[in-house]
């Protein structure tokens, strides 16, 4: 409805000068954590992986662990050396999807164009809403004032012309504020800031720029086009037209909707040293994504092994199939067979991901080859679709793969 508003709000034929909000909810994971303890708020405290499982890095902190200088991925015990009464809270990823889904709930309230950037940051087109609810600068402050009342946590919001500097503005000031990026002062804003801080801007990119003399977004507004574009391609100029407040990208809120790959990956409790151990770790993975691609109704025509050592050195490795899949046999042989051809299995492994990549619908027509025994492939689907739905109902431990039984990796 707010859509069909915003497409008639227009003037000579021209599109109205959009309002877009950059929503980041702040320190997501360690927020939702204090609102369902509120004794956490009292004391400096993360969001950790498990120390036992080898995932000990930090993955969010609240506004006290943050006055000890303590980062985001750094690990715990680095963290305790900052701050040896650190709190140290497990992840619980179910319910920061059921927060962030409320949290977009209510996004959903003030317009029907929302896209989703992750779990917790999202952009909102309010141009069709100003007529309803006021202007960006207010809507935004009715957004915090409900998420901070009825969800108990804080965003901070950015609202500009575009999606790149709404984006810089929910990041320019936290917690629980509002930055204006305007066409007036973009300029005073946006071009002190590190060249870091753009989007997409990686680190391998921040210091290809570096090297050019490009130290800040006003020094990437003010190169050479051509330049940028002979030694980044087609990056350098979307770069160089973001710095220069020139994104004109819509806000989507159907741009996730399509599956571009299916994967998961584990730290396992102990390193993987052989063959067996290696298929157990992959059998797991495999297992994993394939149901999640049968339930997205999709395939995959590429397989993707990323294979990470003690010493965190990693190395990935994809091979095509012969034929697009979403049956755990069939990524697990391919997965296999792609760490024998690249890895020495003598050699111990710390992480295994598995992602399924080439994703296509399962009912789009494939060429069979001679080879293939469809039959057996029709046997295999209908049995591991009646696992899926034996797990649904009786919980996912229901049925295990014999693989995995008495293993001590963590699985």
């Amino acid at each position: 409805m707010l859509k069909f508003i915003y497409d008639i709000l227009s003037e000579g034929g021209e599109r109205l000068e959009r309002t877009i909000l950059h929503c980041d909810c702040n320190g997501f994971f360690a927020s939702v954590e204090c609102a369902l303890n509120p004794s956490l708020k009292d004391v400096p405290m993360a969001v950790g992986g498990s120390q036992e499982a080898r995932h000990g890095i930090i993955l969010a902190k609240n506004e006290l662990a943050k006055k000890y200088n303590i980062q985001t991925a750094e690990t715990i015990y680095s963290a305790k050396k900052k701050c040896p009464s650190l709190v140290i809270v497990p992840p619980h990823h179910d319910l920061y999807q059921e927060y962030s889904e409320r949290v977009n709930k209510i996004y959903s309230d003030y317009t029907d164009l929302v896209e989703l950037f992750g779990i917790d940051e999202s952009w909102l087109d309010v141009t069709g809403s100003k007529q309803l609810f006021g202007s960006g600068e207010e809507i935004a402050a009715i957004l915090r004032k409900r998420i901070r009342e009825e969800i108990g946590i804080t965003i901070s919001v950015g609202v500009s012309f575009n999606k790149v500097f709404a984006k810089l503005g929910s990041d320019y000031k936290k917690p629980d504020a509002t930055t204006i990026i305007s066409r007036e002062n973009y300029k005073d804003i946006v071009f002190p800031l590190p060249v870091r801080d753009l989007l997409f801007v990686g680190k391998r990119t921040a210091e290809t720029l570096g090297r050019m003399g490009i130290k800040t977004i006003g020094d990437l507004a003010g190169s050479d086009e051509k330049v940028l574009h002979k030694l980044l391609g087609k990056a350098g100029t979307t770069l160089y037209h973001y710095a220069r407040g020139e994104d004109n990208s819509p806000v989507d809120p159907h741009a996730n909707d399509e599956v571009k790959s299916v994967g998961n990956g584990m730290t396992f409790r102990r390193d993987l040293c052989g063959e067996r151990d290696i298929m157990c770790g992959i059998s797991h993975l495999s297992e994993s994504i394939a149901a999640r691609m049968r339930q997205k109704g999709v395939k995959c025509t590429v397989v993707q092994v990323t294979i990470k050592d003690p010493d965190l050195i990693s190395i990935v490795r994809q091979e095509k199939l012969d034929h697009p899949t979403n049956l755990a046999k069939e990524i697990t042989q391919k997965a296999m067979e792609i760490i024998r051809h690249n890895w020495n299995l003598k050699k111990p492994i710390r992480m295994l991901t598995v992602t399924g990549c080439g994703i296509i619908g399962e009912d789009a027509q494939t060429q069979i080859s001679f080879f293939d025994d469809e039959n057996e492939s029709s046997k295999r689907e209908s049995l591991e679709k009646t696992l899926d739905a034996i797990r649904r109902k009786y919980g996912k431990d229901a049925v295990i793969n014999a693989n995995i039984l008495e293993n001590d990796l963590g699985i």
